[in-house]
């Protein structure tokens, strides 16, 4: 954890600083400096699987001593690299594509195998990888009856039976990679090949200026009190499902709900809102066209729903034209995470020679032309109904302080930990390493932390005072 203070972060480093910084040296009461690979493997080994309860236990020990308040936590995270070469990326779709190209190639080799040795498998609907083993086993004997001799190099003539033998080692051999590929990126649509765990994102320190994909992970940081209280590292590209497991994670090793959760517009979803509002948590979380709304053009558009007149008792729209939208269904979606949200389905009566088509409908994908659409839109009641309340929530005097305090707490942590501490990279492979890593980090921020606040006679101080003109 010093070292981490001090900004060594590689164990070679911190070797080095065992047997030369006087610092050390005292924190190491007489003992003979450790070597690299001991820190590495006691960090990979050791730590990693411990770091969650450590981390508790910080978070508690700040608690007893009234320096954490447990009652707001500002929730925010940021992308990391990993330590991989960018280079290294497989993509799903690109698997799954080559797959289904390799499964309409094997029919017709298993064709051209009975035509030419008159050895047939039988299989159902699909051929499988067995398939393919137990057709290479006979031609294999088919080789041992006949006495033929496999030739390779220049100049030599290979047999029919030794390309079919080879041509199905290499099927095989793809097969078995991309089952294996597709297994790795489970739900995800990437990985490295040198680090499974690590999904390429777009980062934000982009040096091409190309929008470039990196091998990274989303690390998820929890701030109280400007200290790091709970810590959490994924492979989502995106912020929204990473805040129930961040807070089921708290709620299990710190064993407290917070009474507000304060987020950026990264994270609304109805999930999200629900999960909330279940736990009796007040949701301080800023809408994501909360600063859209505010400008001329998103109010004085009239084909948007919010600037339509919305009938409660007979559950339609008014639009600009005077023309009703009603209800023609409901339609249910999925989540990634498994949530089912239900929609309801608005369509207009009679848009047919409407002199504000143009204006109301917008330009899509419709290989019809506009004269034949009509205007439709889609509305998920609950989530409307979350997100106003949510958005009233944050215009009060104490959400704008907490708002403000997001600001100046969790960017401030990531701005500590990425330029002050200049952590930009992670050294070790794997999701587990990986938090560990981080953990460190967030240890040795909350202890510079407590000895700044100590130093500048702010202890004990939770929230920063909102400036009044």
């Amino acid at each position: 954890i010093y070292a981490y203070m001090n900004h060594f972060y590689s164990s070679r480093k911190i070797e080095i600083a065992c047997k030369r910084d006087i610092n050390f040296m005292y924190l190491l009461e007489g003992a003979p400096a450790p070597d690299h690979a001991t820190i590495a493997r006691f960090r990979s080994l050791h730590f990693a699987p411990a770091a969650k309860n450590i981390l508790a236990q910080m978070t508690r020990l700040l608690a007893a001593n009234r320096e954490i308040s447990f009652k707001n936590i500002f929730i925010d995270g940021t992308k990391m690299e990993a330590v991989s070469n960018k280079y290294t990326f497989v993509w799903k779709k690109s698997v799954t594509k080559n797959q289904q190209k390799l499964m309409d190639k094997i029919p017709v080799l298993f064709q051209e195998i009975e035509a030419s040795f008159g050895i047939k498998i039988v299989y159902a609907n699909q051929i499988k990888q067995y398939h393919l083993k137990k057709l290479r086993k006979q031609l294999k004997r088919l080789q041992m009856q006949k006495g033929i001799t496999f030739v390779y190099g220049i100049g030599k003539r290979k047999s029919l039976l030794q390309k079919k033998i080879e041509q199905l080692d290499e099927y095989i051999h793809r097969l078995k990679k991309y089952n294996q590929y597709l297994h790795i990126a489970g739900s995800r649509n990437s990985f490295s090949k040198t680090d499974h765990d690590a999904t390429f994102m777009r980062m934000k320190e982009d040096a091409m200026k190309n929008g470039q994909l990196k091998p990274a992970y989303n690390i998820q940081f929890g701030i109280d009190s400007e200290y790091v209280v709970w810590i959490t590292a994924g492979s989502q590209p995106t912020d929204t499902t990473t805040m129930i497991p961040f807070l089921e994670g708290l709620k299990q090793s710190v064993s407290h709900l917070y009474p507000n959760v304060v987020a950026d517009s990264g994270y609304e979803s109805e999930e999200n809102y629900l999960y909330l509002e279940k736990n009796v948590q007040a949701a301080y979380i800023k809408p994501s066209n909360y600063e859209q709304r505010k400008t001329r053009k998103y109010r004085s558009d009239i084909g948007r729903r919010e600037n339509m007149i919305y009938d409660a008792e007979n559950d339609c729209y008014l639009c600009s034209n005077q023309k009703n939208i009603v209800k023609i269904g409901t339609r249910k979606s999925k989540s990634k995470t498994g949530y089912i949200s239900e929609k309801t389905c608005y369509a207009c009566e009679d848009c047919k020679g409407c002199p504000l088509k143009s204006k109301c409908i917008k330009e899509n994908n419709s290989k019809l032309p506009l004269e034949e659409r009509s205007k439709h839109f889609e509305v998920s009641k609950i989530f409307q109904q979350k997100r106003e309340e949510a958005s009233n929530r944050i215009q009060t005097p104490k959400g704008k302080m907490l708002r403000m305090n997001r600001s100046i707490q969790s960017e401030g942590a990531f701005g500590e930990v990425k330029a002050d501490m200049n952590f930009r990279i992670f050294l070790c492979r794997g999701t587990q390493n990986i938090l560990a890593e981080t953990i460190l980090l967030g240890l040795a921020h909350n202890v510079n932390k407590l000895h700044n606040k100590i130093q500048c006679g702010r202890c004990g101080s939770y929230l920063h005072a909102l400036k009044t003109a």
